[in-house]
């Protein structure tokens, strides 16, 4: 992942005229005065970010066209409110050495943020102690482990991803009914099976999120969950399965947070609906809210959020996916297109994104980068664009910045870019804005070192 464009340290690109002669009296008043320098180089700034998107819908308009149409356009919905406050926590980070490249994620900073009901201190401590998990656990080099006793694994615990509900999130389906734990350990150990927990949702924000926010057009990153607890008993709950259970959920909770978009028992007896009372009144109002314990009259309910070609059959759909062996092994979803795939891999999920702040009296676009790949397709095919040289290339990684991305590339995991784009910017700023491209000016990334290539 690039570093933020410090637009201010260096020249764009090839662009003629107001950049040029802006960079000029920004040395020239620098000379003079270091606070004016500051003041012109923010609205220099501002002016050259305008020309930059104008000068890009006009080259491209004229070169890179139909590439641009062919890119998806992924709704990127952020809160005003939540915005100024993931900008806040996103200073905090900085200031507090917490915020490697590969996580300065708006999305994922706001998922920490919401499981700590805003509390900034409180998200603080959370997003560290994650860090030091991750580094003690080894999550950055997890792809490399190779767990051969998956099929097995799964005769004595099912549960697998398939297809997506409406919404275009991903469903994940367990039968907890089906569990064997005295069998499970004999082919596996729970360190084994927690390192393979751990490796799948890694691909959850690599490849399963991404392509799903590519073929539903919005931005994706929870899942629903079917939890079928049919023929339940004391006989699935062994040490070994209660072990397995508590550190599962301690890992989801403190380093996954909001990533359950809603939840269904299905088949639930009356004892345990009786339970579920009993819990329900521990937990937090709105996470109980996500969760549904339905009996055995489940399938219109199920059929409301995900369509029958989704659900699989012994689910109340109408999937049997019999050219894969069942619903069980055949990992449908958008995830397995080849075309989504490649897609995922070239960062369209990322440059695609049409970015709306929304306040409670408002709605406005803030920035479409849907642009930026094209820019960069061409420059790397030797473009004689106006459009050349913005920024060296730069390691990919996903979407970033509080500030409607706006100051950093959008990248995707998995792909270094051929070269630097500067972003496209509307030519009349939102409200709110201008602030944000003042603060960036600022920030202690933005100020201390201007975009460079490097790895992750």
């Amino acid at each position: 992942m690039s570093e933020p464009v410090d637009l201010s340290a260096r020249p764009i690109g090839n662009f003629e005229g107001s950049a040029h002669d802006d960079e000029k009296e920004e040395s020239k008043s620098g000379e003079d005065n270091s606070e004016g320098e500051k003041k012109t180089k923010k609205g220099s700034f501002k002016k050259r970010a305008i020309s930059a998107g104008n000068k890009f819908r006009h080259s491209l308009g004229r070169k890179g066209k139909v590439k641009s149409d062919n890119l998806v356009s992924i709704e990127d919905v952020r809160d005003v409110q939540e915005l100024e406050t993931v900008e806040r926590f996103r200073r905090c980070l900085l200031d507090g050495g917490l915020l490697p490249e590969r996580h300065d994620n708006y999305h994922m900073m706001l998922r920490f943020l919401k499981a700590r009901k805003f509390d900034i201190e409180k998200a603080k401590h959370m997003w560290s102690e994650m860090l030091k998990w991750r580094n003690e656990f080894g999550v950055d080099n997890i792809e490399d482990f190779n767990y051969t006793e998956l099929n097995e694994v799964k005769k004595y615990y099912p549960q697998f991803y398939h297809g997506v509900d409406k919404e275009g999130r991903p469903v994940y389906v367990e039968l907890i009914g089906k569990v064997n734990a005295n069998k499970l350990v004999k082919v596996t150990t729970i360190d084994r099976y927690v390192k393979y927990h751990v490796k799948e949702f890694e691909r959850c924000f690599q490849m399963r999120f991404p392509a799903c926010s590519i073929a539903a057009k919005r931005h994706i990153d929870s899942s629903t969950t079917i939890i079928d607890v049919q023929g339940v008993g004391l006989k699935n709950f062994s040490k070994d399965a209660r072990e397995l259970i508590m550190r599962l959920q301690k890992i989801d909770n403190d380093n996954y947070p909001e990533t359950l978009c809603r939840l269904y028992i299905v088949n639930a007896g009356q004892g345990f609906k009786m339970l579920w009372s009993t819990i329900k009144s521990f937990l937090d109002p709105q996470t109980a809210s996500k969760i549904h314990v339905l009996g055995s009259k489940y399938k219109n309910k199920l059929l409301e959020i995900i369509s029958e070609s989704e659900l699989p059959d012994f689910l109340g759909g109408k999937c049997r996916c019999e050219e894969n062996g069942g619903c069980s092994k055949s990992d449908k979803g958008p995830w397995k297109d080849p075309n989504i795939i490649e897609r995922v891999l070239n960062g369209e999920a990322n440059y695609g994104r049409q970015i709306l702040a929304i306040s409670s009296t408002d709605v406005k676009e803030v920035c479409d980068t849907k642009l930026l790949h094209s820019a960069e397709s061409d420059a790397s095919a030797g473009s004689t664009s106006e459009v050349e040289d913005i920024a060296p290339a730069a390691p990919v990684d996903t979407i970033v910045n509080p500030y409607f991305n706006l100051f950093h590339e959008p990248k995707s995991p998995g792909q270094a870019s051929t070269s630097g784009a500067t972003p496209v910017v509307e030519e009349t700023i939102p409200t709110g804005v201008d602030k944000l491209v003042d603060d960036a000016c600022n920030s202690p990334r933005a100020t201390s070192m201007a975009s460079t290539s490097g790895a992750v």
